[in-house]
């Protein structure tokens, strides 16, 4: 069996009717199966997605992205694929640079493939640009690895990994949760280089309720990991398949309410871990271990996560300006000094 024979494509879909079907159709050229999950798509995006070859899911009511990749990540389980690769239905993505994924999953078949569009700076929208830098600092630091690009949904995922994980997020922060786990549980995050497409695509990302719901996810995440690694000796790795924030995590009353809280006393808490991180190795050898391997510096981190109120002042101060007919660019030099690449190239674990 091939290594392609192995994979196979999932696409999540809502109201995509005007770029479902070339997508689809594209894919195929390289794998044989395509699911696509509709997401209560009011449009034809299912009868198009079928008509190009696709096997289409429906899931009755838009429930999001998240949920829309359980739904087929289930899918391709029980139909026997070790692995699947992600795509996105607008596209965004070019089916020609699938074989790029499933190369490299040839060498690493263990590994998340995540492509990246960092290199193209040019590319990407400025404010999107931002805040996928802000994003990769953060996440990277949960998954104790660098990732190149954290927001990008083009992927593959090996299936048993995704097993071990219980996704309890919703919508775009699902994508973000996988990578924290993944990472946080000893797996190895890997980069491959895919073009940057941003044209007339309609995105359902809400570019401020989103973004908010990934920093409250990932600062909720970094309160536990950040708390257990520091008072515990040679924890590296912390995410367990049902631990204690995954319990916390699975009903949306006790999620709001740990996330709400983790927020508001992130920067207090900061402080606390900054101390931790210095005074307890008197009595807790090699605590934060995870920042400690790397051997980069933690008081950046606390500057960084104390730094993100400022991101918001000055992008509102910017917009003001530029309402009067001012244009300045402060938050870019801003973004790149307080938000640097903290991790030198090291060999595996």
């Amino acid at each position: 069996m091939t290594e392609a024979s192995k994979i196979c494509i999932i696409i999540p879909a809502y109201n995509a009717e005007e770029t479902i079907g070339p997508v689809v159709s594209g894919t195929l050229k390289y794998v044989s199966r395509v699911l696509v999950a509709d997401d209560g798509s009011t449009d034809q995006t299912a009868q198009i997605a079928a008509e190009a070859g696709a096997e289409v899911i429906l899931t009755g009511k838009n429930r999001g992205k998240g949920d829309t990749l359980k739904v087929l990540f289930q899918q391709a389980i029980d139909k026997g694929y070790d692995a699947v690769i992600s795509m996105d239905a607008d596209g965004q993505h070019e089916p020609e640079e699938i074989p790029l994924f499933i190369a490299a999953h040839a060498n690493a078949p263990n590994d998340i493939i995540v492509g990246s569009r960092m290199h193209s700076p040019g590319m990407i929208p400025r404010a999107r640009y931002n805040s996928m830098h802000v994003a990769r600092f953060f996440i990277s630091i949960a998954a104790n690895q660098f990732i190149e690009d954290t927001q990008c949904g083009f992927r593959l995922y090996p299936l048993a990994l995704i097993q071990k994980m219980k996704l309890t997020q919703a919508r775009y922060v699902t994508e973000s949760e996988i990578l924290m786990k993944a990472g946080d549980m000893g797996a190895f995050i890997t980069s491959t280089k895919i073009g940057a497409i941003y044209g007339n695509h309609v995105s359902h990302f809400r570019p401020v309720l989103d973004v908010a719901a990934i920093t409250a996810y990932v600062i909720s995440y970094l309160t536990v990991k950040f708390t257990i690694e520091g008072i515990r000796s040679n924890r590296m790795f912390t995410y367990l398949k049902n631990n204690f924030f995954d319990c916390i995590s699975s009903f949306k009353l006790t999620d709001r309410i740990f996330k709400t809280a983790a927020v508001l006393t992130f920067m207090p808490a900061s402080f606390l871990w900054w101390f931790m991180f210095v005074s307890f190795p008197l009595f807790r050898k090699n605590n934060y271990a995870s920042i400690r391997k790397f051997n980069y510096s933690y008081f950046k981190i606390t500057l960084a996560g104390n730094m993100l109120p400022v991101i918001l002042i000055i992008i509102i101060f910017e917009k003001l300006l530029r309402l009067i007919g001012f244009r300045f660019r402060y938050v870019d030099g801003f973004i790149q000094r307080f938000y640097p690449h903290l991790w030198e190239e090291k060999k595996r674990l």
